[in-house]
C-alpha cells in the first residue's frame, strides 16, 4: 500500500514538478495577448494544462491556467480508483458502487468558475484499479462476482460519474477518456494474433477488466459511457487514450480497436451505432530517461500522420499528455526551435484536412525537473529540460516558440 501511495503522488505531481509558482520571471502570464488560448481556437483547438489538489492551493499556476488556457486535466482524481468508496459500495442498497466526489467536485468546480473546460480522464483503467470492486460484496477475501454483475457494476459506475458531473457542473466536462490504455506495446502484453493488441497484462500482472469481464469490455464500456451521455441529452464526446498513439503499429491496431467499438452496437434501425468520437494520443516524446530519441522532427511527422490516420476514420484527435522531452541544459535553444516546428504543424494541421480534426492539446511537461531518487518518474517521463517553465517558474523560450508558432498560423 505504501508502495501504490509513492507512484500515485509521483503520478499527480507528473504535470507540474515543482512546489509553487509564485515567485516567476519578470516576464509575467499577462504580457501574452491575446491569449494563447485565443491563438489556438482560430487554430481550431482548445489548448491546456493538467491540474492536480496542490495546484488548487497555488495562485500562481492558477493564474497562468485560466488566463492562457481553456481546458485542463485532472491528473488523478476523476479516475475510478480515487472516486470509488469502498464502505459506501458494501452499503449500497442496490447492490452497485458508491462513489466520493468531494476532491474532484472542487477541481471541475475550479474549472466551471474561472471558464476553463475539463477534459474528463478516465472512466475505465486497469492500472491501479481498486481490486475490491470486482468481488462479491466489494469484497476482496470473497470470490470474484460474475460476469453479468460485473457489467452491471461497470454500467453502474459509468453512468453514475458522467451524470454527477453532468449534472452538477453541466457542460464543463466536454469529453470523457472512455478507456484508457487498453493496448498493450511488447508481444507478452496481448494475444497473439489479435490485430488490436488488447491488453491481457501491465507489467506482469492481468489486466482486471479483460481478466473478469472479457476482451468486449472495451466495447462495453463506450456503450454505457454514450447511453448516459445521450440519456442526459448532452453533447460530451467519448474518447480511446493511449500512449505511442503516433506510431504505425499502435496507429495500425487503433484502428482495428475503433472499428470493433463502433460494429459492438446497433440502433432502433439495426444501423451500428457511432460510439467513439475520437482519439487521444499522449504525447511523451523522445527518449524516456535519456536524450537519444528526443528533439527528432520524424516526431513531428509521425504525430501528423497519426492526426491524419484518425481523422480520415471520421474521429477528432486531443493530445492529451504531451511532453516535449530533452535532458539537456545545453540544446534547450534546440528544444525551443523543436517546440515551435511542433506547433506549427499543429497550427496548420487542422487547415491542410480541410476541417477541425485536432480538437485539443493538452500540456503535461509544464516545468523542467531535476532529476533525483524521489522524483525518478517523473524526470524521465517529463524531461528535465523538457518544460515551458523553469523550476522556479520563469518563462523559457519554449514557451515563447509555442506562442509564436500559434501567433503566426494563418
Amino acid at each position: 500500500m505504501k508502495n501504490l501511495f509513492v507512484i500515485l503522488l509521483a503520478v499527480s505531481l507528473v504535470c507540474l514538478a515543482l512546489p509553487s509558482l509564485a515567485e516567476v520571471s519578470s516576464r509575467s502570464v499577462k504580457d501574452f495577448t491575446p491569449a494563447l488560448k485565443d491563438l489556438a481556437e482560430k487554430a481550431g483547438f482548445k489548448i491546456g494544462l493538467c491540474l492536480s489538489p496542490n495546484q488548487l492551493q497555488d495562485s500562481a499556476y492558477l493564474e497562468l491556467l485560466s488566463s492562457q488556457f481553456n481546458t485542463t486535466t485532472c491528473t488523478n482524481e476523476t479516475k475510478a480508483y480515487s472516486l470509488l468508496d469502498q464502505r459506501a459500495s458494501q452499503q449500497s442498497e442496490d447492490g452497485m458502487p458508491r462513489m466520493n466526489f468531494t476532491l474532484a467536485d472542487q477541481m471541475v468546480g475550479w474549472a466551471r468558475d474561472h471558464g476553463v473546460g475539463v477534459r474528463g480522464h478516465v472512466l475505465t483503467w486497469d492500472a491501479y484499479m481498486t481490486e475490491w470492486f470486482f468481488h462479491e460484496d466489494y469484497n476482496q477475501a470473497k470470490p470474484v462476482a460474475s460476469r453479468e454483475v460485473l457489467l452491471a457494476r461497470l454500467e453502474s459506475y459509468i453512468t453514475q460519474v458522467v451524470t454527477h458531473f453532468e449534472t452538477e457542473f453541466p457542460g464543463v466536462i466536454y469529453c470523457w477518456d472512455v478507456v484508457n490504455e487498453a493496448m498493450g506495446d511488447s508481444a507478452s502484453e496481448y494475444r497473439a494474433g489479435d490485430p488490436s493488441l488488447l491488453r491481457t497484462t501491465r507489467n506482469g500482472q492481468p489486466n482486471v477488466f479483460y481478466q473478469y469481464i472479457g476482451e468486449d469490455y472495451v466495447e462495453y464500456s463506450f456503450l454505457f459511457a454514450r447511453n448516459a451521455a445521450e440519456a442526459l441529452g448532452a453533447d460530451i464526446r467519448l474518447f480511446y487514450n493511449d500512449f505511442n498513439m503516433l506510431y504505425p503499429a499502435k496507429r495500425a491496431a487503433a484502428k482495428v480497436l475503433v472499428e470493433k467499438i463502433n460494429s459492438f452496437a446497433k440502433d432502433e434501425s439495426g444501423a451500428p451505432r457511432k460510439l467513439i468520437d475520437g482519439i487521444g494520443m499522449q504525447g511523451y516524446m523522445g527518449g524516456y530517461g535519456q536524450q537519444a530519441g528526443c528533439l527528432s522532427d520524424d516526431l513531428i511527422a509521425n504525430t501528423e500522420a497519426s492526426i491524419r490516420a484518425f481523422a480520415d476514420l471520421g474521429l477528432e484527435v486531443h493530445i492529451t499528455e504531451m511532453a516535449l522531452r530533452n535532458y539537456e541544459a545545453e540544446r534547450s535553444a534546440e528544444h525551443a526551435a523543436f517546440y515551435g516546428r511542433m506547433f506549427d504543424m499543429l497550427a496548420g494541421i487542422n487547415g491542410k484536412i480541410g476541417r477541425d480534426a485536432l480538437t485539443s492539446v493538452t500540456v503535461w511537461g509544464v516545468s523542467d525537473v531535476t532529476p533525483n531518487a524521489w522524483n525518478e518518474y517523473v524526470w524521465k517521463l517529463n524531461s528535465t529540460y523538457g518544460g515551458l517553465l523553469t523550476e522556479k517558474g520563469e518563462i523559457k523560450t519554449s514557451f515563447d516558440a509555442m506562442y509564436d508558432a500559434l501567433a503566426g498560423a494563418d
